[in-house]
């Protein structure tokens, strides 16, 4: 992990001199993330012991929304694009998801678990924006980023539902849009607050159940921008005085 971030920084370094570079910034997040279970098969139960026996996954899982489970992440990220209200932000990003569920002890009857087991992932993610900031030019701006995210199961544990929750794939993409408000603290430092929802794009599916995680993430961080004229103006003539 600590080679891939190294690697991510020293690519951003080296195009600190294109034109198109606008920055680059740390970020850190808390996050709350739950899990969507649908059951495609419900409609067959009939309660019936024999049928019950015969057809488990009519009866298991049960549709369900989980309880949130609240975490954090954290990540690097670089900007480009010359344009001033549209950029392109690149970032690596470690983080935390998960669900707060009470386990089916009897899925004929519907008799759940008293208290809440957590099912646990940590993911490191590769997301993209576009971020659209408002058109006034002012130093102090909102900004739109809606994006994708390329996620990476790194770890997981999980305590119910496991034939479910213990099969999210390995590699997946999913969807993100967030709102941020980005403002200037020194010459070339200026920090940001962000809030993002990020639900998986398309839904997970095993023996008829479809399930698929919910995650809104709160950010707050920093990001150093050179100096307008260092990537605006570099091949710019520059005025010397009389003598040249």
């Amino acid at each position: 992990m600590k080679k891939v971030l190294i690697l991510f920084l020293l690519i951003c370094l080296q195009k600190a001199n294109a034109q198109f570079f606008r920055g680059f910034g740390i970020f850190g997040a808390v996050n709350h993330s739950c899990h969507y279970y649908k059951n495609t098969n419900e409609d067959r139960r009939d309660y019936d012991p024999v049928n019950y026996q015969n057809n488990i996954t009519d009866y298991y899982p049960r549709s369900h929304i989980s309880r949130e489970y609240f975490s954090w992440g954290a990540g690097i990220f670089a900007e480009f694009l010359r344009y001033d209200n549209v950029r392109w932000q690149t970032e690596l990003e470690y983080t935390h998801k998960g669900a707060k569920e009470k386990e089916l002890l009897d899925p004929m009857n519907g008799t759940r678990a008293g208290s809440f087991s957590t099912n646990k992932y940590t993911y490191i993610q590769w997301n993209n924006y576009l971020k659209f900031y408002s058109p006034l030019g002012l130093s102090s701006r909102f900004y739109l980023m809606p994006g994708v995210k390329l996620d990476y199961l790194f770890n997981s544990s999980i305590s119910a539902y496991g034939p479910f929750a213990g099969s999210f794939p390995k590699i997946f993409f999913s969807g993100v849009v967030g709102l941020g408000y980005e403002f200037p603290i020194l010459k070339k430092i200026s920090a940001f607050v962000e809030y993002h929802w990020n639900p998986d794009i398309i839904s997970h599916r095993k023996d008829g159940t479809k399930f698929r995680n919910r995650t809104f993430e709160l950010r707050v961080g920093l990001i150093y921008r050179p100096r307008k004229k260092s990537i605006d103006d570099c091949n710019a003539p520059r005025y010397n005085g009389p003598a040249y």
